[in-house]
């Protein structure tokens, strides 16, 4: 018997395996967060704005979305351990890269690399899960799976606020590689290699043109405050080359949003008509628990993680807070989903997958409320650690169930692919709410600093000057501010908070459409009745897919 079949048919490397597994996804997902306390500091020592603080964000999640469907269908072709593999060695390294960068540019660079090797990593840990686990053991590794993505989201912070407060920024980057190397000895020892029997070719028109979409419509969400909505406010350079036009960049870039998706989508279907494949899931949308699932996904991402862009620059500099304590402060998130993973196991088998899903983005709403009902400047920290609880809460239930709601119908054989377009849908939703949201926060920052400054008498020079050099320094400019006028810093700080409190009430708004998208799934039985048996998939093998439903 090989290696690989010994460890298929050993229920206890299983389960082995799906520690590493985690592992990997927590490694992705305590990045993302770790970058959020160490903005400050970053912007500090190497001078970025604030739109360069977004794209440091959206970068990597910018890349990460657009390759998801590429990299998930690439595992079900070449392997999904091996491709698991490349992508956490890719991540490490430009995790080096990243912690050794001396500009923003450089650092914006290394972001992307890990995109790369993010999206490698994430569609193929839950297609080598759906591939795996089967029946209600499939249930109970996605609820580890997402409950890992709930707790790392708010552990991240506190492990980055301290090597950020008694190290440097730099080692948040840093602690990716001892973690790395833990999880490549674990893929080797416990997770068995799989694949698809009958893989055909990638289709490469399908993944150039779901890249310039998404590079497209990221990149106009972003830019808008920066050149114009509509007519240029700004120019837009590339070296010695300037933009020619009174008319702004941006409504070309949503224009080339709308043609790219419309190609993407008469591309692939044009394609599924002729029996090849396509790099998006098509046909799987029969599927209607797919459907509805991706749809509900999307939506929820859009305000899920979002605020979490805003919080921590305004808990260093307007409640002065330093990186470890406002990494204690998101710990409530991180304690909350827990709790929820607890709750659920204890009593999850009561209720449908679907049920839990929506009690936990009705939690997520309310303390998102909350979050927007107690910012001030004077807010008490213990406030926003029980607002975060909730919020958390919300998060643990959410999003393993709504993933296991997704995932429940799709064959084996297609699962990198299934997983991939669910990633996907949830990683543009993701990246549409940092955008979105960063833009409410530094708009309304600015319109609010300048409308209080104006009512001081500061004269218009003035007033703009201090407007873009808050805004443009992410709100890091405030203590400095302090030292020239008590009573603009202090304006400052107003509108940072009437800023954050308007990013939350936002992000609750999003969750709100994404819980009334939750209403076209299907309810009915215990979440291990909706986690339908899956056929065992031994590497080298494929099984019979379910009947779609309608």
């Amino acid at each position: 018997m090989s290696a690989a079949a010994r460890l298929t048919a050993n229920p206890r490397a299983r389960w082995f395996g799906l520690v590493f597994i985690s592992v990997a996804v927590a490694l992705i997902i305590v990045d993302s967060t770790i970058i959020n306390v160490a903005i400050p500091s970053i912007v500090d020592d190497l001078g970025i704005t604030s739109t360069q603080v977004q794209w440091v964000q959206e970068s990597y999640t910018l890349v990460f979305a657009a390759l998801l469907l590429v990299f998930g269908t690439l595992a079900d072709r070449f392997g999904r351990r091996r491709l698991l593999l490349t992508g956490v060695v890719v991540f490490a390294l430009a995790s080096v890269l990243a912690g050794l960068s001396e500009s923003g540019g450089a650092l914006i660079g290394a972001r992307v690399l890990q995109g790369f090797g993010g999206a490698m990593i994430l569609p193929t840990t839950l297609s080598i899960i759906n591939a795996t686990f089967r029946g209600k053991e499939r249930g109970i590794a996605f609820a580890i799976w997402g409950s890992t993505i709930g707790g790392m989201a708010a552990v991240g912070p506190l492990l980055g606020g301290w090597l950020t407060t008694d190290f440097s920024w730099r080692w948040a980057f840093g602690i990716n590689v001892p973690l790395g190397i833990i999880i490549v000895i674990g893929l080797f020892a416990f997770v068995a290699e799989s694949r698809e029997r009958d893989a055909r070719r990638i289709d490469v028109v399908g993944a150039i043109l779901s890249v310039i979409t998404c590079a497209s419509l990221v990149f106009g969400l972003i830019e808008g405050r920066t050149y114009g909505w509509w007519l240029a406010s700004d120019g837009l350079s590339f070296g010695d080359w300037e933009w020619p036009f009174d008319l702004s960049p941006i409504p070309l870039a949503f224009a080339v949003t709308i043609v790219g998706a419309t190609a993407f989508i008469a591309w692939g279907l044009r394609r599924q008509r002729l029996g090849k494949s396509t790099l998006f899931a098509f046909a799987l949308f029969r599927i209607a628990s797919f459907r509805n699932g991706n749809i509900a996904a999307m939506i929820v991402s859009l305000g899920e993680f979002g605020i979490i862009l805003s919080l921590p620059l305004w808990l260093q500099n307007v409640l002065g807070y330093d990186a470890l304590h406002t990494g204690y402060v998101l710990l409530g998130l991180a304690i909350g989903s827990f709790v929820a993973s607890g709750f659920a196991g204890a009593f999850g088998g009561r209720f449908s997958a679907v049920t839990v899903v929506r009690v936990g983005i009705g939690a997520e709403i309310v303390g998102l409320v909350i979050v927007g009902l107690v910012i001030s400047t004077g807010t008490p920290w213990y406030a926003i650690v029980g607002a975060l609880f909730v919020y958390g809460f919300g998060v643990g239930l959410a999003t393993a169930q709504l993933t296991g709601v997704v995932l429940k119908d799709v064959p084996v054989d297609q699962s990198g692919q299934g997983s991939g377009t669910q990633s996907t849908a949830r990683q543009i939703g993701s990246a549409l709410g940092i955008a979105v949201l960063g833009t409410i926060l530094f708009s309304t920052l600015g319109g609010q600093l300048d409308a209080r400054l104006e009512e001081q008498g500061v004269p218009v020079a003035t007033r703009t000057q201090i407007v873009d050099a808050v805004v443009d320094s992410a709100g890091s400019a405030i203590p400095a501010l302090e030292k020239q006028s008590t009573q603009a810093a202090d304006d400052a700080r107003q509108a940072f908070s009437e800023a954050t409190r308007f990013s939350a009430f936002a992000a609750a708004g999003f969750l709100a459409l994404g819980f009334l998208a939750t209403l076209r799934l299907e309810g009915g039985g215990r979440p291990e009745d909706d986690v339908a048996p899956a056929a065992h998939a031994t590497p080298g093998s494929c099984a019979s897919p379910p009947s779609p439903a309608p």
